[in-house]
């Protein structure tokens, strides 16, 4: 599947489905939001929410008192959707609507916040394009969860890479130390379960 393709994909199923129609959608993403409190940023700290679609995170993070917010999606649907529900908030975040797989980042990130993209990355190629993003342009810590070695095989259709906490590391571990994993069962909106995996991964100093 080409750019084009995926973003005609994810295009479909935001115009057609509501949040209570899509499996990943959490009216509170506890776990990113406790790990992220961990860390103690200060407000401005640059924050990249990669994949954040319609994804509450952003909302919570601008009650939490941050200020310098971006969210990524490869869905401009998604993104509008955001949008219209955070209303005149909508204007103190940066919206980028871009491929991860050929996204340049403009600036680096104190705190790149991605979950359910990188698994989606199944290709040799696509996975060290991501690799050599993050580690160019995160400045300092990296939280990252995917579907774990008990989640789906598959996601809206598409196949993705299950992962352990070891596996995320060996993929990372070049550029980054592995702080914390931690292991969560998300409850979709229509009753059923998905594993994932949640790591915090901090920048290596030379």
């Amino acid at each position: 599947m080409n750019n084009t393709e995926r973003k005609k994909h994810w295009d479909t199923i935001y115009t057609n489905k509501t949040p209570s129609e899509v499996s990943w959608t959490q009216e509170t993403p506890s776990l990113s939001l406790s790990m992220i409190e961990s860390l103690a940023l200060s407000k401005d700290a640059p924050i990249i929410d990669v994949g954040g679609g319609e994804s509450q995170l952003v909302d919570h993070l601008l009650t939490m008192g941050f200020t310098d917010l971006t969210v990524l999606d490869i869905s401009a649907e998604a993104l509008e959707h955001s949008k219209k529900r955070l209303g005149d908030k909508a204007t103190q975040i940066d919206w980028i609507v871009a491929d991860i797989t050929s996204f340049k980042p403009k600036r680096n990130y104190t705190l790149w916040h991605d979950r359910a993209v990188f698994h989606f990355l199944t290709e040799k190629d696509s996975i060290e394009y991501y690799t050599n993003m993050v580690r160019e342009n995160v400045g300092e810590h990296l939280l990252l969860s995917t579907f774990s070695l008990d989640g789906p095989q598959k996601c809206s259709g598409l196949p993705i890479k299950q992962y352990s906490a070891s596996s995320l590391n060996a993929v990372f571990s070049a550029s980054f130390d592995l702080i914390k994993s931690a292991e969560e069962i998300h409850n979709t909106p229509f009753e059923t379960t998905q594993a994932f995996i949640y790591c915090h991964f901090k920048q290596k100093r030379p």
